[in-house]
Order: structure tokens, then C-alpha cells, then sequence
């Protein structure tokens, strides 16, 4: 016998799937079986290891070696006296091989009767099937849990990707590329931390809710605490509190974090994504960036085996030092003459509408190159590069350039065409901090509702001292889409934020 149901069935063809496997659940209570049992047998093998452990079977082998495995039934078969069941666990596949006589008359029929879906655990010996296909024998097996809902056909799945990602769980059980994705983003989540650690690096955890979000020009989310009956924001970046640690002492941190900015959905933008930020003091942004390179090697070496990985039809190389690009450099290419952010607005504006970039009030000539280079520049950037030298204007938290004015010791870290990290040699002059938090503050009341706020306990932080200090951002969901050549920031986040439906 086997099941397969279509992925959008008309409304009696789901209500009579649903039907008969409520009249399947009633009859196995009525049995004394409970559909959602306790203390069923613990898998002590997986598809992926068995797979590992027997790579060469002759077919018609017997083993001798007894397992039990644990998954959701996603394929039965019915030849005679003979069953033949794929049990799908978090590794991979491994087929189920039935006998009629090797179980009760009991147990054999109700196997037969399993739904696709159901969750099982069998026990039996490691074999190959006359046709050589890896199975487990089975001698004995429980219904682990009942599955109340068809899962999508085997032809069809679910094709439509909004249905896939509103249906995550549905998705994962069938989807196997979905499920290495998020094996690859655990992997990768696991090597950053590593990295860092073995750096002398503290990992530690800063407040997702905020009296005040700050860190990065971004619209946050605003909610209330009744309590304290005060309005408080989901962060849009840890940064003011990581370097609040070090103005504590804390020479070396990092963490992991879900930022949340209230901002438009696209291809490699959720409203809530992860961050690795981390901070070093008596580090600069050149020191952050030589980190940021072998940080990066490390992880790739390991995720995928070594420095060089494809995406799409081309090849992005991480072996070598990384390129270094000023902005106003790689902006005076693309427009084909000199470009400066110290030059004044109107000459830039100029220049901005002559190459179909239209700057909005409020936008300084700071904000101008920025918007310039973002058009012009960053979708060509593919070989890894850190372009350099923001302006001032767009860079509220970065350190003035030591020799060159209008511009911070900023630095954006491109691949593949997109914003992998954002660093720089941290702001630790207070005086300073607020002049440039008050002309955030002057754009923000001009309309600009990402601009900086003034934070008077941070500034109070930074008066007791902070050392010389380089940080930098990482995008995790990015470096992920990268490594596993999605195009959507959706395919990598399990639950991404869509509209209901």
C-alpha cells in the first residue's frame, strides 16, 4: 500500500484524508495503543550513520548487528508478505525491510496501516536487500506519534515558496536542501563562536529590549514595558552596550545577537536577523579587519572544506589578503571623475542625478557618496574587499580618519556583491560622540527616521574612559546564503517574517 496526497486537495478530497486518519486514531485507542506514547525505545543509529558504517555491502548481507532507528515514515510499499517502509530521521533516509514473519500477526498489520507521516521506531539487524539497498530488518517497532495531517505529495512538495516558508515544519519534513541549510547555518554559527573564542574573546548577552536603541541608523520596533509603564525598543544593534563592557574592563567580547529593525522585507533584508559583533580593545580597524580575514577563512575551511567556494556559476577565492578599496575612489571610477564627501552638496547632487541617483532632503554629501556607491558600485563587487574610508556623515559611532578629513576609519566587508560586515575603529572621544550624535539628532528632526538618537548614558560611559577599540559586525544570514548559494534571505532564517495569509 502506499499514500500520496496532492498539495492543494480539493476541500471533500483533505476532509476525507483527514476523516480516515481520525477513524485510524480511534481505532488504535479503541485497541488500548496510545497514538502519542512515553518512553518508546531511544534510535541508537541514524540513516547518515549506517550509511558511514556500511558503504560496500554485498546485496543479500547480513550484518549481525542490531540497531534501532527513529524517524517519520516517508514512503511504505506493499509487495506480498513483504514491507518495505523509509524512515526519514534528522541525518537522511533508511529503508525499513518488513516480513510477515518476523512479526506477530498483530504487529504486522498495523504497520501496514501506518499513514505517511507517522513517527515510528524500529529495532532489527543491519542488512542489504537482494537488490542491495541498506535496511534495517525490523523485529520490532512502536508508533512513536501519529501523524494527523497528509504530508505533500513526493512530485509536488511544496512549490510555491511562500507556502514553504509559512509551513516551515511541513517544509523541513520533506524538504531535504531546506534541512542542510540549516544544518550549514548551525555549522557556521558554531565556527564564528569558536573563532572567536580561541582569540581570548568573552561571549556574553546585552539587552534585546532597550529604553533606547542605538548602534545603527535604523527605524526600531517600539513596544511598552506596563510595569515600568515606560515605551522601550527591540534593539537594532548590542554596539553602545558591547563597548559599555569595555569601557568596564572587558578587553575582548562578542555576541551572537538578533537585532530587529522595522524596516522593508527583500532578498537579503528580514526585520529580524543575526549578528556576530565584537569588540577588541588597543585594536584599530586595520587590526579588526586582518581578524575579520582569518575569522572568515576559519569558518569557510571549515564548513565547506576549504577557501574557495561557489556561488552560482562563479568561484569567490578567500585565500590572500583581501582587497582594500576607499569609497570615494571606487565612486570616482563609476561616475568617471573626481568624487569627494567634503565637497559641497549641490556639486555632488549634480553628479547623482546625472547617474539616475536622486538625493533625498536631508542628505548631506556624506549621505550622497553613500547613495552613489550603493547604485553604482556595490552590485559589482564580488571577489572579497573591504571598501573603506566612509564619511563622517553616514558613519555616527566610527572614529575620524587620523589623516584625512571627511571621512572615518570605516570599513564595509563585500563578496558575492554583498555587505558580509561592517567595522571600524570605534569613537571613544565623548566630546566628539556628541557632536556627532547632536547632527543625528538635527537630521532625525528633519525627517530622517533612521538617524541616531543622543544617548546620554552612553555618552556618560564613554566620559569614564574608553581605551582605543576596534569592532566589527558580521552578517550571519549573508555569509549563510553565500555558502549555500540561496539568492533569499528567507531560505536561511527557519521562520522568516511574511505577511499572514
Amino acid at each position: 500500500m502506499s499514500e500520496e496526497t496532492p498539495l492543494e486537495p480539493d476541500e471533500g478530497g483533505l476532509a476525507g484524508l483527514l476523516a480516515a486518519r481520525r477513524q485510524k486514531l480511534e481505532a488504535l485507542r479503541d485497541a488500548g495503543i496510545d497514538p502519542f506514547p512515553v518512553g518508546v525505545p531511544k534510535p541508537d543509529a541514524t540513516a547518515a550513520g549506517l550509511a558511514a558504517a556500511h558503504p560496500d555491502l554485498e546485496p543479500g548481507t547480513e550484518t549481525g548487528e542490531h540497531v534501532t532507528v527513529g524517524g517519520r515514515l516517508v514512503g511504505l510499499r506493499s509487495f506480498g508478505k513483504l514491507r518495505f517502509g523509509v524512515l526519514r530521521d534528522q541525518t537522511g533516509d533508511i529503508q525499513l525491510f518488513v516480513q510477515q514473519n518476523a512479526l506477530d500477526e498483530d504487529s504486522f498489520a498495523r504497520f501496514s496501516e501506518l499513514d505517511l507521516g507517522d513517527w515510528v521506531v524500529a529495532s532489527g539487524e543491519v542488512i542489504t536487500t537482494k537488490k542491495g539497498e541498506l535496511s534495517v530488518k525490523v523485529d520490532d517497532w512502536v508508533l512513536a506519534a501519529k501523524s494527523m495531517r497528509p504530508l505533500p505529495d513526493k512530485w509536488h512538495g511544496l512549490a510555491d515558496r511562500g507556502e514553504r516558508f509559512r509551513r516551515r515544519a511541513v517544509d523541513l519534513a520533506v524538504n531535504p536542501e531546506a534541512r542542510a541549510t540549516a544544518f550549514t547555518r548551525s555549522r557556521v554559527v558554531s565556527a564564528l563562536r569558536r573563532a572567536y573564542e580561541s582569540r581570548g574573546f568573552l561571549e556574553v548577552e546585552t539587552p534585546m529590549l532597550q529604553v533606547q536603541p542605538g548602534g545603527a541608523l535604523a527605524r526600531p520596533f517600539v513596544t511598552h514595558h506596563n510595569a515600568l509603564d515606560i515605551p522601550m525598543y527591540l534593539r537594532i544593534a548590542p554596539e553602545l552596550y558591547l563597548k559599555r563592557l569595555v569601557v568596564g574592563g572587558f578587553e575582548r567580547v562578542f555576541e551572537l545577537n538578533r537585532n530587529f529593525r522595522n524596516e522593508g522585507v527583500d532578498a537579503t533584508h528580514n526585520p529580524e536577523f543575526t549578528m556576530l559583533e565584537a569588540y577588541e580593545a588597543y585594536a584599530d580597524g586595520d587590526d579588526v579587519m586582518a581578524t575579520a580575514e582569518e575569522v572568515l577563512r576559519e569558518v569557510v575551511t571549515e564548513v565547506v572544506g576549504t577557501t574557495s567556494f561557489s556561488v552560482g556559476d562563479r568561484t569567490i577565492d578567500l585565500t590572500g589578503d583581501f582587497a582594500r578599496l576607499p569609497i570615494s575612489e571606487a565612486v570616482s571610477e563609476a561616475v568617471g571623475t573626481d568624487v569627494d564627501p567634503t565637497w559641497p552638496r549641490g556639486e555632488l547632487a549634480a553628479i547623482a542625478r546625472r547617474h539616475g541617483v536622486e538625493p533625498e532632503e536631508g542628505h548631506g554629501s556624506g549621505k550622497i557618496v553613500e547613495r552613489l556607491f550603493e547604485a553604482l558600485v556595490e552590485p559589482h563587487l564580488w571577489d572579497p574587499v573591504f571598501v573603506t574610508e566612509f564619511p563622517t556623515e553616514v558613519s555616527p559611532l566610527a572614529r575620524a580618519h587620523r589623516s584625512k578629513p571627511g571621512v572615518t576609519e570605516r570599513f564595509e566587508l563585500f563578496m558575492g556583491r554583498w555587505e558580509i560586515a561592517n567595522g571600524f575603529t570605534e569613537l571613544n572621544d565623548p566630546d566628539e560622540q556628541r557632536s556627532r550624535f547632536e547632527s543625528q539628532a538635527a537630521a532625525r528632526a528633519a525627517g530622517d527616521d533612521e538617524a541616531h538618537r543622543v544617548d546620554e548614558d552612553y555618552l556618560a560611559a564613554l566620559e569614564q574612559g574608553m581605551p582605543p577599540t576596534g569592532g566589527i559586525g558580521i552578517g550571519v544570514d549573508r555569509l549563510v546564503m553565500l555558502l549555500t548559494g540561496h539568492t533569499t534571505i528567507r531560505e536561511v532564517v527557519l521562520f522568516p517574517h511574511l505577511r499572514p495569509d
